[in-house]
């Protein structure tokens, strides 16, 4: 779908069917996946709950077998790596809140070493300066000598994400990183990971419901759908591309492209026409109107009252008892009916 020229793809996956093996029964998730991840770039995995996400990502890193097809990590069959040379070159972090509240920040992240040195190895000079090297990238290293237990949440992922970093691995998974982080730390942990990606040269793959940050710095994005399977490109191609409607069965739920969101379809059988010369004022203009029932229309009709927005304490409203000014949104919202 794309040319990354001569780059090579971290993991590439050739007519991929992912899903569960019980018995001699196949349950097929998804089928027929074709797609390359490559360094230096952060993918976003996209798509509603049911849709194969985590089974997706259990299968890149190996967690579970894929039913079909043909999946290349750095060229070679995903299969035929060992455990010991996966953990080598695939870091992963789960969505699982870690209760390892006894060790040190600096500690966990050491533990990622273990690939390398062993359950039981010393830590060597070049070992201690890859761990330093792995907090400083996350902005941990204030809290380096600090229990697990004595983080915040946001603290916690950047922890975890450091040990992943440290295993030296090209490609680096995550299942949903930002799930349980105040708006704060969403985007302090999704910029990192965008950072990283493009510091470290790794291969970043999460799977995210926090699509606003996912399309600010999303490189890439992956739309998972269970009518589309799976769509996959550079995230500003996807959405003038107009595929950003394909995520979500639900045809109440609209993609704004303007804004960049999600809203649902509005369903008033109020109509009033609005103007604004301002982009700002109309969009929140609109989005007060939507909310109480009101279908809005760019043209004015005789039936129907109109207003014209001229700043957030002008909104001038015309109906049939005549023209009202209100200077705010909730003495308009108060006088509609």
């Amino acid at each position: 779908m794309e040319n990354n020229n001569d780059i090579h793809p971290v993991i590439k996956a050739t007519d991929l069917t992912i899903g569960y093996r019980k018995g001699k029964h196949q349950h097929k998730v998804q089928e027929h996946l074709n797609f390359p991840l490559y360094p230096g770039e952060m993918t976003c995995l996209l798509g509603a709950n049911g849709t194969g996400k985590s089974t997706l990502l259990r299968t890149l890193s190996a967690s579970q077998p894929a039913l079909s097809g043909e999946l290349k990590l750095l060229n070679k069959s995903l299969q035929a790596y060992s455990e010991k040379e996966r953990s080598k070159t695939i870091g992963v972090v789960l969505t699982d809140k870690t209760f390892a509240g006894a060790l040190t920040v600096y500690e966990v992240v050491a533990l990622g070493r273990q690939p390398h040195t062993g359950f039981f190895g010393h830590l060597h000079q070049e070992d201690n300066m890859l761990i330093q090297h792995a907090i400083d990238a996350v902005g941990i290293s204030y809290k380096a000598q600090n229990y697990l237990s004595e983080l915040s949440d946001g603290e916690r992922q950047k922890t975890m994400i450091a040990k992943a970093l440290v295993q030296e691995c090209p490609l680096i998974i995550l299942d949903e990183p930002t799930a349980f982080l105040d708006v704060t730390s969403r985007i302090e942990i999704m910029t990192l990971l965008h950072d990283l990606a493009v510091k470290e040269n790794k291969a970043i793959l999460l799977s995210t419901h926090d699509i606003e940050q996912a399309l600010i710095l999303g490189d890439k994005l992956w739309l998972l759908s269970k009518e589309h399977g799976l769509e996959y490109g550079v995230t500003e191609d996807l959405i003038f591309n107009h595929r950003m409607d394909t995520l979500f069965e639900n045809k109440d739920i609209r993609f704004d492209y303007e804004h960049g969101m999600y809203y649902p379809l509005t369903k008033g059988n109020k109509r009033i026409a609005v103007k604004s010369t301002n982009e700002m004022l109309l969009h929140w203009t609109l989005n007060a109107l939507n909310r109480h029932g009101y279908t809005c229309e760019p043209i004015e009709n005789p039936d129907s009252p109109a207003l014209n927005a001229m700043s957030s304490t002008e909104l001038i409203l015309s109906d049939a008892n005549g023209t009202t000014i209100y200077n705010s949104f909730r003495d308009l919202l108060k006088a509609l009916p």
